[in-house]
C-alpha cells in the first residue's frame, strides 16, 4: 500500500518537474495556460525572465522539501503565499485595465484555484505523515 510519505514524497517531486517546466517556459517565453497564469496579457521580456528565477527557486525549494522534512511547512507556505498573491491579482483593477473588453478572469482563476487546491493536498500529506517519515 501507498504511504501518506510515499504520496508526500510523489508530489513535491512532482512540483520539482512542473516548476522547472514552468521557469523554462517562462525563460523561453512559451506561453500556454499552467505554465503562465496570465498567457494572454500584455508582459515585457524581462519580466518573464524574473519570472522565471522565481519559478527555479520554488523546484529548488520543493526538491528541499522532499528530502527533509522540516523544510514542507515553507513549501507548502510559499504556495499559499502564492495563492493569496493571485487571488489579490485576479480581483485588482489593473489587471482588468489591460484585458481586452469582454475578457474574464475565468482562466486565470482557475489556475489559481489549482494551485490552492496543491496547497491544500499537501498540508493534508504532511499532516498525515507521522514525524521523521518523510520519504527521501
Amino acid at each position: 500500500m501507498v504511504s501518506s510519505a510515499d504520496l508526500l514524497s510523489l508530489a513535491l517531486n512532482a512540483n520539482v518537474a512542473y516548476f522547472v517546466s514552468m521557469s523554462v517556459a517562462h525563460w523561453v517565453g512559451f506561453k500556454v495556460p499552467v505554465l503562465f497564469i496570465y498567457y494572454d496579457t500584455p508582459f515585457h521580456a524581462y519580466q518573464d525572465k524574473i519570472i522565471s528565477f522565481c519559478a527555479g527557486t520554488y523546484a529548488i525549494l520543493h526538491f528541499a522539501a522532499a528530502r527533509h522534512r522540516v523544510v514542507v511547512p515553507y513549501a507548502i507556505s510559499s504556495l499559499a503565499l502564492t495563492t493569496i498573491g493571485l487571488s489579490l491579482i485576479n480581483a485588482s483593477e489593473e489587471l482588468q485595465s489591460v484585458l481586452p473588453k469582454g475578457h474574464t478572469t475565468r482562466a486565470y482563476w482557475l489556475q489559481t484555484g489549482l494551485i490552492g487546491i496543491l496547497t491544500g493536498s499537501l498540508a493534508m500529506l504532511y499532516a498525515a505523515v507521522p514525524a521523521g517519515k518523510v520519504k527521501n
